[in-house]
């Protein structure tokens, strides 16, 4: 037996609780799938002049979404100008694509981040290139969730890593200070942080300095993330044998070099799940900037679902946000189990090769 069935016998069938299993699980789909498949395909209106085409329908009504799609994608950014974040979502995501593939990996794909940045903001604010200018307090929908994620991401990893290394320090004021803000942060809720940045946060700014909803909102996301994160990477760093800080040392490396050429880069490996984990609840935890007035992708399905015209379809609006919630973190997951692979075979193959000289 080989193939399909010698899969089948290995994964489905290797054991009477696995027979049983699989065959409450093939009921299930048998019994579910095909009026679900009706529901959301066959019976479906896709599109539709207005609502009244949806309440007669015995299926979903995506043309809800079709109708709505603009003002969940870009929120209140000027209609005639959505090409805008339209293409700065699409550059963003080229940028973490070209991030994923390891052939990228040098000194171009930095500049590539700052360059893409640079034309992401300008494309956003304009006022350049005869581009109107457009206040941040427009943004909305799902480029406003991609751009607070990749900001919180890209700030919170590094202030993670050096308050992972703080807290671990042999100054005491410093491993305090770093472990007080650490408990601290990770003892409030998101909210509660969300809301010292919008509301007590100009309180503390001196007079005629002042700034922005989502400015406030992307520093709160990114203080929040990184005390979290710091725990993740102390972790790592407790992982690592004492063999190797002493073969560092041993090769004279002073602490930085010995942080950033050995330490870090095998904290950091061990500690891809984890943080990965933390990424994927930093995404989803954008939706709570709506408490300082930012719109953000959940926040505009919501609003969407207002309209008296086309209420009653929260559950198709619902479902859309999930899909598109679970097409990114999926990602973000898979690439965290190819990288961990990827990581584990060069560990397997840099340990073999000095056995295969010697051969």
């Amino acid at each position: 037996m080989s193939g399909c069935l010698a899969w089948a016998r290995r994964s489905l069938f290797s054991g009477w609780l696995s027979t049983l299993t699989t065959l409450a699980l093939l009921w299930l789909a048998w019994r579910w799938l095909p009026p679900l498949v009706d529901w959301a395909i066959a019976s479906a209106v896709w599109r539709a002049e207005g609502p009244s085409a949806c309440r007669g329908a015995q299926g979903a009504c995506w043309a809800f979404i079709a109708e709505k799609h603009r003002f969940i994608l870009f929120g209140t950014y000027p209609f005639e100008q959505h090409w805008r974040p339209a293409a700065a979502s699409l550059l963003l995501i080229v940028l973490w694509l070209c991030s994923s593939l390891r052939r990228f990996w040098n000194g171009g794909l930095a500049a590539a981040w700052v360059a893409g940045l640079a034309l992401i903001g300008a494309l956003m604010w304009g006022g350049v290139a005869g581009l109107p200018y457009v206040e941040n307090e427009r943004w909305g929908g799902l480029t406003l969730t991609l751009l607070l994620a990749t900001f919180g991401i890209a700030f919170a990893l590094p202030l993670s890593i050096v308050l992972a290394l703080g807290r671990r320090s042999t100054l005491p004021v410093l491993r305090l200070a770093c472990t007080g803000y650490i408990e601290l942060v990770r003892g409030v809720p998101l909210i509660s942080v969300l809301f010292m940045a919008s509301v007590m946060l100009p309180l503390f700014l001196p007079a005629g300095l002042t700034i922005d909803k989502l400015l406030r909102a992307q520093l709160a996301l990114v203080l929040f993330a990184a005390a979290y994160l710091a725990e993740v990477v102390r972790g790592g760093l407790q992982a690592i044998p004492r063999g190797q800080h002493e073969a560092a040392d041993a090769l004279g490396f002073a602490y930085w070099r010995k942080m950033g050429l050995v330490i870090l880069p095998q904290a950091l490996r061990l500690s891809i799940p984890p943080l990965v984990n933390t990424f994927i609840g930093l995404f989803k935890d954008t939706s709570l900037v709506l408490i300082i007035g930012l719109f953000d992708f959940l926040s505009t399905v919501k609003v969407s679902l207002q309209d008296p015209a086309w209420s009653g379809f929260g559950l198709e609006a619902y479902l859309f946000a999930s899909l598109v919630y679970f097409a990114f973190c999926h990602a973000m997951s898979s690439y965290s189990r190819r990288l961990e692979h990827e990581s584990a075979r060069a560990v397997v193959s840099g340990a073999a090769a000095p056995y295969n000289r010697g051969s």
